[in-house]
């Protein structure tokens, strides 16, 4: 039995009855066709969902009109032969008792036009600052079509048999533009005060309510405030909440922010777990309680989601990349192992930052994302083999727990007296604490999978020799670079990783190198009382971080006094100086005591050679094939255990 009770209560939507409070956000995930299809790879990462209990699933941002397009392969609800595609989603997922919506949106401003094909529209001619593109402002014409568009899409949404629809107001998309001061400078009737500005989104609810009728759900998510100089407040918002309940809305779903201030839409680790649930709780109160409220934003714990309900702050708790992260989650809870969730870790490093890129989706903790249909790892190899795994760490543990799903005797050494590798030195660093929900979830399941498991002890040719493994996975992983400086072998230089690990620093430090490792270990010892300077030889810094960590990243060193020096590469190490080339001056940067090297990684390539001559067939993942992120590391671990 579970002790989250309260969160597997049944809920109505209007006339839906939804079997729990738990729905999968809307995310967009680029697994259509070009044209806005439904395929088979979404169906399948879906149907996963849907099979893994949550009660309603929210597809992703759907557009209603060609015009409003945000990414390449994202779904479509603008034609009628589009339908059949849809009601094949829906009937796949009905079965498994899961209510299913769809997301009815329009970019407005926040695209482009190699997406779109035509010029972008929005309820003033001002350009989204993150797009940098010049709309059009919409004539009255413009608008009425609009509004015709989401009706339009609300009717096909019926036809497919959808549950509901949600319209999409939130996030500075289009419905978004015009109610907000921030993008909508409209002097007609559209703009100007908060009623004026609230009157196309309430048109379009108006316009969704003709088609679909009464009984029919219609849902709204809003940004409850928006993060940017005159944009919508939490005042704003409930005030509007109100308007919507007036008008006949069956329940709102409380989100925030726009483009310019994306970290607030998918927030990084940096940002606060439940971000937004006093404002949903805040509107919950505004409009006394009388629909639904759906609180997102960073609820990925089930004891805070349990709290939420409990605390009357929200009906309902939406979470999105929790479902990447395990698409089992709720089932997996409801049977009391809730110890056994692989948790979301907010790295973004599958999911958004990607998504940005115009890619489509994955998750550095699941690799099944995506590709649901491609693998099942219930089912055994075809034949048992002996696998020796030669490292512990992210990319050892996956292939070790994957192999061992799959049927074959497992023996992993780790040469540390810990798993985890990096990962026990990544939870060091500022912000990043969350990735050792992902080393418990590693460890755990290789303990109850049954791997052996020999701590420090590196592997040497008679450990091979005694074991003769049938097959070896090398995921030794990687060592610091230690960069040919003269002084480098001072005894007051150490890399990024000894300071975290606990080695003792001064108070005026300068660090080499300026990418994720070097920016990261800066924040750390500023965290600690030190002064310190960052000298990266490139033109930027932390270019191998996502945009939305490194916009917050680079605020927080800031604000703490962190310098950090550009196209500055370091010439030489004395006692307590830099001789550097700054910006191509020569300059000597003084009055160090300690200096920190994180000038990147090598791979570990030491076994490779014995292994050839042993003729043992082997593979390597992960770093110690070549330096890379952690997302590559696991997802390599995972496919080649798989194929073994």
């Amino acid at each position: 039995m579970n002790d989250f009770g309260r969160l597997f209560q049944p809920v109505k939507i209007g006339s839906m009855e939804v079997k729990n409070r738990f729905v999968m956000a809307p995310m967009v995930t680029n697994y259509c066709e070009s044209d806005g299809t439904v395929t088979d790879r979404l169906k399948a990462y879906h149907k996963a969902r849907a099979e893994g209990g949550v009660g309603l699933i929210i597809l992703e941002a759907t557009y209603v009109h060609p015009c409003g397009k945000g990414f390449s392969n994202q779904l479509g609800i603008y034609r009628d032969d589009l339908i059949p595609g849809l009601k094949s989603l829906v009937d796949e997922l009905h079965p498994y008792g899961t209510k299913i919506a769809v997301q009815l949106y329009h970019s407005g401003r926040q695209s482009y036009t190699t997406v779109t094909g035509t010029p972008l529209i929005a309820p003033s001619p001002i350009a989204c600052p993150v797009c940098r593109e010049m709309p059009m402002e919409m004539t009255k014409d413009d608008i009425g079509r609009m509004i015709e568009a989401f009706g339009e899409g609300a009717r096909r949404a019926k036809i497919a048999g959808f549950d509901a629809v949600e319209i999409h107001g939130a996030h500075g998309y289009l419905v978004n533009q015009f109610l907000s001061s921030y993008s909508n400078k409209r002097g007609d009737e559209y703009g100007g005060s908060l009623e004026n500005r609230a009157r196309f989104p309430l048109q379009v609810l108006k316009r969704v309510r003709d088609e679909v009728g009464r009984d029919f759900p219609i849902l709204y998510r809003l940004s409850s405030v928006e993060f940017v100089p005159g944009g919508l407040t939490i005042e704003d918002t409930k005030a509007f909440a109100a308007m919507l309940v007036e008008n006949g809305i069956d329940a709102i779903h409380v989100s925030g922010g726009v483009y310019q201030s994306a970290a607030m839409i998918i927030q990084p680790a940096a940002v606060a777990q439940g971000i937004y649930v006093e404002n949903a709780s805040a509107i919950k109160d505004a409009i006394k309680g009388k629909v639904p409220v759906i609180a997102v934003g960073r609820i990925k714990e089930p004891a805070m989601a349990e709290e939420i309900i409990a605390g009357g702050k929200a009906d309902m708790i939406a979470m999105g990349r929790p479902f990447l992260a395990d698409e089992t989650f709720v089932s997996k809870l409801m049977a009391g192992k809730s110890q056994e969730i692989r948790k979301c870790i907010a790295c973004n490093q599958g999911c958004i930052d990607r998504l940005f890129m115009d890619q489509d989706i994955t998750c550095l903790c699941n690799p099944l994302v995506g590709k649901e249909s491609q693998y099942d790892l219930a089912e055994k190899a075809d034949k048992k083999k002996k696998v020796l795994i030669i490292g512990g760490g992210p990319a050892g543990l996956e292939s070790g727990r994957v192999a061992a799903l799959r049927g074959h005797e497992v023996i992993l050494y780790e040469k540390s007296l810990k798993p985890g590798g990096l990962l026990n030195t990544v939870i060091l660093v500022p912000y990043k604490e969350e990735f050792k929900d992902l080393a418990d979830f590693f460890i755990s399941q290789v303990q109850k999978l049954g791997i052996s498991i020999y701590l420090g002890r590196e592997v040497d040719e008679a450990i091979i020799d005694e074991i003769q493994p049938d097959v070896v996975i090398l995921a030794t992983g990687s060592r610091p670079v230690i960069p040919d400086i003269p002084g480098i072998e001072s005894s007051n230089i150490f890399t990024a990783e000894k300071i975290l690990n606990g080695s003792s620093f001064g108070h005026n430090v300068a660090v080499i190198g300026g990418g994720a490792s070097g920016c990261g270990v800066a924040e750390f010892m500023s965290d600690r009382g030190s002064k310190v300077t960052v000298c990266e030889m490139m033109d930027d810094v932390a270019t191998d971080m996502g945009v939305l960590d490194k916009a917050l990243l680079m605020e927080r060193l800031k604000e703490k006094g962190v310098e950090i020096l550009t196209q500055t590469p370091v010439r030489e190490i004395q006692t307590d100086r830099l001789v550097v080339d700054k910006k191509g001056r020569h300059e000597v940067l003084g009055n160090f005591d300690t200096f920190v090297l994180a000038a990147g990684y090598e791979s570990d390539k030491r076994l490779e050679k014995l292994l050839e001559n042993k003729k043992i067939p082997f593979y390597k993942i992960g770093d110690c094939a070549e330096v890379r992120k952690m997302i590559e590391a696991i997802h390599e671990g995972f496919l080649c255990a798989y194929e073994l």
